[in-house]
Formats: C-alpha cells, structure tokens, sequence
C-alpha cells in the first residue's frame, strides 16, 4: 500500500466513525484519528495501518485513551 492509498483508507474510515458517533464533533473524529496515526508510522508494512488507525481512534472516541 503506497501512502495516496494509505490517505485514502484512512479518510474513508474517517467517514465512517462520524457514523458511528454522530454526536462526536467532526472536528473531535478527525483529532482523535490524526492523533492514533502517529502510533504507526515506525512500521515498515503499511497495509494495515488504516485498520489499527481507525481502532485506536475508536478506543480514543470511547473514552479508553486519552488523546
């Protein structure tokens, strides 16, 4: 997965947890996301970013951890 490919799953999954928590702040979904992204950029096999991304957003829109 090459990084365009890499923007784009991530910002689908964008979409998709404004879904599931439409009382969060698109601001808040988009923060919570940026702020998981950094947690795998160390790793060297990318194809599986977006999915461990989207979850660590998700556990941070739940309250688990904080931002």
């Amino acid at each position: 997965m090459d990084r365009s490919e890499e923007d784009r799953a991530i910002a689908e999954a964008v979409v998709r947890l404004r879904k599931q928590f439409p009382d969060v702040p698109a601001d808040d979904v988009a923060a919570a996301v940026e702020a998981s992204r950094p947690e795998f950029e160390p790793n060297p096999i990318r194809d599986f970013v977006p999915l461990f991304v989207e979850r660590g957003a998700k556990d941070r829109l739940r309250g688990r951890v904080p931002s």
